[in-house]
């Protein structure tokens, strides 16, 4: 069974959520991160890794996903802070910027 990873997204300032689903977690917010991951999170700039969850079966997934979307903006506030009280970008050591561009780090 294939795993995957439903994730939520924010601004800098917080005010704005994005909760997407991926099969490759990394890739998917590099995407993000240089403005190709969607119309949605570009708009808000959307870029910052607030939370994930690692889930067998992308269906599975794909439930979780809906799931989220329905809940209450402080319900996910609070999922997200059980986790990352101080609420910063969980993905900020996965990338190196490197003549200008960001690339996946090693580490």
């Amino acid at each position: 069974m294939h795993k995957g990873f439903v994730y939520i997204l924010s601004n800098k300032n917080r005010t704005t959520f994005y909760i997407g689903v991926t099969s490759d977690i990394k890739r998917r917010i590099l995407e993000h991160k240089t403005g190709i991951g969607s119309a949605f999170t570009k708009k808000y700039n959307l870029t910052d890794l607030m939370y994930y969850e690692k889930i067998e079966g992308m269906n599975e997934c794909i439930n979780r996903e809906k799931q989220l979307k329905n809940w209450h903006r402080d319900w996910k506030i609070n999922l997200i802070r059980e986790d990352n009280p101080e609420m910063k970008d969980l993905s900020a050591s996965w990338f190196i910027e490197q003549d200008g561009k960001l690339l996946l780090s090693d580490r």
